[in-house]
Parts: structure tokens; C-alpha cells; sequence
């Protein structure tokens, strides 16, 4: 599998990691490819995991080479002293444009591997801006400024507006051109209509810190194949609605 590369030096490489391909290995899916491996096998060497990605997110994301850059890239994660920037498509009309969620996230009670806005939870801050906002869905642009597990995904469910193609925190229905688009008549070839995005419409596309010696990081991601073909139809097809429109 091709990874594509955006910066590595003696002490890290940064990568934009594909939907759909874990991070490190799962114990139910111990088998399945993922980053780690993939990246130790292209470098001949054993590299650390400084932070993580849902399996459905893509993105951004940073390895350490050696164990002293693995402790210093940390204890920036821990401190917050890195700038994380994620783009998504959810569901609905979004009001007010542009705010701040500051909810405590925790465990299910009830679903394993799942999370929720608890009072027991950890406080966790997100704070989104719409770009882009249509009849059905919005563009959206987060800085997150805590790590909370599937954080801007219970954030968004909890004011109602859940990623889409999200099957644990919204209804998981695929993004179809037949929902956004007027007279829409299927191919008489296809059976079922193929949809334009099937996986969780989460991406991380930006990653900014400054390195020990002093080196500022800056690395973008732009928008993968599959979200950029449901914003291009978007555009197409529905009358954008009022509000915050700015390009991510």
C-alpha cells in the first residue's frame, strides 16, 4: 500500500493516513494491515505512536523514529501544545455558524467502544466554524483542543448534527446523489445506486507544533477523493444556505 508522505527528518515522519486503514493493530483485528506496520516495514526500523486516527478517519498524523522525540512529541500532545485541525460533512443546518463545545466526554454506560457527554467524563473542547453550509449538510472546520476518543463525533452528535456515514454517533446511511439531486435517474446497468461516500466523512487536514530544537511544523492534508466529490456535487446541485462560507 502507497502512504503518502509530507515530512521526515532523523527524529519523525508525518503521513496522510487513508480511511479505512488502522493505525496500530486492533486485538480483534490483529491480522488486518495498519500505519504502524506498514510505515516499519518502508523504514527498516521500529517507530513510535505519538497520537491516533479513527480507522475511518484520514489525515494527518505523526510517528516518532526514536524514543526521545517519542517522549518530548507526547508530552506536546499531553501539555496541548499542538494545533489539531479536522474538516467533516455533517448532517443538518448548523446554528449558530461558529462556537465553541466544551462537553466532558466518558464511556458509554451501555455500548462498548462507544462514548458520550457525561458529568464523569473528561472535559473536552472543540471549537468549529462552518464552511460551507447546504439545505441538508455542512462543511465543517474543528480545532480541537483536547484528545478525547471519537471527540468531535460525540461533540456533534450532542447538538444534533452527527458526521456523516458516522454508524455509531449518527444512522451510518451512505451519502447518495439521488438525496441531493433533482430528477435523479439511475444508470439501467446499475442494480443499486453506488454511493459517493460510504465511510465516516471525518478528515484531519492540518497538524501544527514546533520542534525541540525549535523547527516549526506546519503540514496540510487536503480534502481526500471521495469527501471532495460529495462537496463538488453539493455545490452543484443545492442552493448554498446563508452563513460562515469559507474555503478549508
Amino acid at each position: 500500500m502507497q502512504i503518502e508522505q509530507f515530512y521526515e527528518d532523523d527524529d519523525l515522519i508525518i503521513v496522510n493516513k487513508p480511511a479505512g486503514l488502522l493505525v496500530i493493530p486492533d486485538r480483534f483485528n490483529a491480522d488486518l494491515p495498519c500505519l504502524n506496520r506498514i510505515l516499519e516495514a518502508k523504514l527498516g526500523h521500529k517507530i513510535w505512536v505519538v497520537h491516533r486516527l479513527d480507522r475511518e478517519t484520514s489525515g494527518v498524523i505523526c510517528f516518532a523514529k526514536n524514543e526521545h522525540s517519542h517522549r518530548y512529541l507526547s508530552i506536546l500532545f499531553q501539555e496541548r501544545d499542538v494545533n489539531k485541525f479536522y474538516a467533516a460533512l455533517v448532517n443538518g443546518i448548523v446554528i449558530p455558524a461558529e462556537g465553541r463545545i466544551e462537553s466532558p466526554i466518558g464511556e458509554h454506560p451501555a455500548v462498548h467502544g462507544k462514548m458520550a457527554v457525561s458529568k464523569k467524563g473528561k472535559m473536552a473542547v472543540t471549537d468549529y466554524k462552518v464552511a460551507e453550509q447546504w439545505p441538508l449538510y455542512a462543511l465543517m472546520q474543528f480545532q480541537i483542543h483536547t484528545g478525547r476518543t471519537h471527540q468531535i463525533r460525540v461533540h456533534m452528535q450532542s447538538i444534533g448534527h452527527p458526521v456523516v456515514c458516522d454508524e455509531l454517533y449518527g444512522d451510518g446511511k451512505p451519502f447518495l446523489l439521488s438525496t441531493i439531486k433533482r430528477k435523479y435517474r439511475m444508470s439501467e446497468k446499475d442494480e443499486f445506486e453506488k454511493p459517493l461516500l460510504s465511510r465516516m466523512a471525518l478528515h484531519a487536514y492540518r497538524l501544527d507544533f514546533v520542534k525541540e530544537d525549535g523547527t516549526p511544523i506546519s503540514v496540510e492534508a487536503p480534502i481526500p477523493r471521495d469527501m471532495a466529490a460529495c462537496i463538488n456535487q453539493l455545490n452543484k446541485w443545492c442552493k448554498p444556505v446563508g452563513g460562515n462560507i469559507e474555503e478549508v
